[in-house]
């Protein structure tokens, strides 16, 4: 799903639209995988039961309440989650049912530098910290290609909408 125009301010261009690295859904696969051998195994002995019918509903009760919270709320979180940068500012949308947005316009950016460590260069993501005059760093945590993503950032920030003697130096 793509990040929605109506968004959007008048005649604004979306530079960057990124979903968070794949890897976020890395423990949400092995969580399935797990659900499913646990519950394969438990459910030939609970057949044995004099109360099997009930056992099962339990099981399975119990099971559908861990896919849920371990499987299907972090693939909607991966699903939801866009980072978005604009010809005019960087967002952060999160969320389905709590959202949270982060709105930050290119003239508070003073600096965008990226970070990675060595599982990070392998995949291929890292964080991007982005400094601004409003607060403290901005980490956005597992931006896929983030060298480029900085990149293009940088370009963005060049482009006119960053002031003289700003810096958008990434280091690696």
């Amino acid at each position: 799903m793509a990040h929605p125009d109506d968004l959007l301010g008048p005649g604004e261009h979306v530079v960057i639209d990124k979903h968070p690295h794949w890897r976020a859904l890395f423990l949400p696969v092995v969580a399935s995988v797990a659900l499913a051998l646990g519950g394969a195994s438990l459910a030939g002995p609970v057949s044995a039961l004099t109360w099997a019918t009930t056992a099962w509903f339990v099981l399975a009760g119990v099971t559908a309440v861990l896919v849920a919270w371990l499987v299907v709320a972090p693939v909607l979180r991966w699903l939801t989650t866009h980072f978005v940068v604009t010809d005019r500012r960087v967002m952060c949308r999160i969320g389905v049912v709590r959202k949270a947005r982060l709105n930050l316009p290119l003239e508070l950016v003073h600096d965008v530098r990226f970070e990675q460590g060595a599982l990070d260069r392998l995949l291929g993501c890292g964080t991007l910290v982005v400094e601004s005059a409003a607060d403290g760093p901005l980490e956005f945590d597992d931006i896929p290609a983030v060298a480029e993503v900085r990149a293009a950032l940088g370009r963005v920030l060049d482009g006119g909408h960053l002031q003289e003697g700003r810096s958008t130096n990434g280091r690696a």
